[in-house]
């Protein structure tokens, strides 16, 4: 954009300032209902989107993960039982009500030993250099400001050998595909989410996020200027969604 000053929250256009805040507001209204949302938009697709990601990460017992956007816990629920007791977990998310959530799912599903929450921006992580084998965000990169100082950050709490996880919505790659998820995306969603959450708003800021989003040849290509590299992607359904991995070598 030609004003550095300003970013897209969906289609608006607003002050990079005030787009974390926006953001918040978003995430604040549909916590509770979050999975319920989840498994009623994608119908249940998504948890073989997130087992996908997982599948992806090889990580081992006693290897250290972070799970960046981790929202309700579904990844760090998983990766809680990859590490083991020898290993840790840390679901970061710059939502208070979505950490609050996952936290109390995670402690009833007994994962409480290995895994810690913390509430961090992803664009300034709080964390030594080389701290983590596995990197994940799964559907929180879009949301950030500045996508390129977050892909800067995890590269810096990489171990060398280590790997990052961008489960993200992408671009269809067929565009019967795109007009049907355009239609679904923009008249559906939203009174889905009023109908469940009585916000539509919120699921229509969704929808356009997704589009704003960068598409996975873009995506990949600011993966490698944060210096991540042997990066690629996968397309699942159809482009609906892309799973981006990126190493960190040296």
């Amino acid at each position: 954009m030609s004003n550095p000053e300003q970013t897209h929250f969906g289609f608006k256009t607003v002050d990079v300032n005030d787009k974390a805040r926006l953001v918040a507001s978003v995430f604040d209204s549909v916590a509770g209902r979050y999975d319920l949302m989840n498994d009623l938009m994608s119908f249940g697709i998504h948890r073989v989107w997130k087992q996908i990601t997982i599948e992806s990460s090889g990580v081992r017992p006693g290897q250290s993960v972070l799970d960046l956007a981790g929202g309700t816990g579904d990844l760090a629920n998983a990766f809680s039982k990859r590490v083991g007791s020898e290993g840790r977990v840390v679901l970061g998310d710059i939502n208070a009500s979505m950490l609050k959530v996952g936290r109390e799912k995670l402690i009833d599903r007994g994962a409480a030993n290995n895994v810690r929450w913390t509430q961090l921006d992803a664009e300034a992580l709080p964390f030594a250099d080389k701290s983590f084998d596995c990197v994940t965000i799964a559907f929180g990169l879009r949301n950030v400001t500045r996508k390129e100082k977050a892909l800067q950050s995890i590269f810096r709490v990489l171990k060398p050998g280590g790997r990052l996880l961008v489960l993200e919505f992408s671009k269809p790659v067929h565009s019967s595909l795109a007009r049907l998820y355009d239609g679904y995306s923009f008249n559906l969603l939203p009174r889905m989410g009023e109908w469940v959450t009585g916000d539509a708003d919120s699921y229509r800021y969704l929808a356009e996020s997704i589009r704003k989003h960068p598409d996975q040849e873009s995506l990949a290509g600011m993966m490698r200027q944060a210096g991540f590299e042997e990066v690629g992607y996968t397309n699942l359904t159809g482009g609906i969604v892309a799973l981006h991995r990126g190493y960190r070598l040296a």
